[in-house]
């Protein structure tokens, strides 16, 4: 039986740009550091050391060649965050490109992308 989700697998061009997008603009840990065959890494990443369910990092490169049958394409990933607003305006000091902060029914929520052309969005619970 199935016990929780353990980690969301994304696959990019560069892992070490992508793991240094995650821990400079958004402070992530890495919580492993994966040493794969021929060279290659993957890395484990978390909002924090206690966090359960992390991001794991592997090369596009490295799933095409052991796991062809993958599909490569970017999951569609939204965070619970605390004090949007805030995380809204630091993200823009620190050079991430953001969409528009709005609210839906029941959450604040805005975009970011990862300067490679990836989305991600995060949200916050509005009571």
């Amino acid at each position: 039986m199935f016990k929780k989700l353990q980690s969301v697998m994304v696959y990019v061009e560069d892992v070490e740009a992508a793991k240094e997008f995650w821990t400079t603009k958004f402070d992530f840990v890495v919580k492993e550091t994966i040493e794969l065959p021929e060279d290659f890494k993957g890395y484990d990443l978390a909002p924090n050391e206690a966090a359960e369910t992390t991001m794991t990092l592997f090369s596009k490169a490295f799933i095409e060649k052991y796991s062809p049958e993958v599909s490569l394409g970017t999951p569609s990933l939204m965070f619970e965050v605390e004090n949007i607003e805030a995380l809204y305006e630091e993200s823009k000091t620190r050079g991430v490109e953001v969409g528009e902060l709005v609210e839906i029914p029941g959450t604040k929520t805005f975009n970011f992308q990862d300067g490679k052309g990836n989305y991600f969005a995060v949200g916050e619970p509005v009571e």
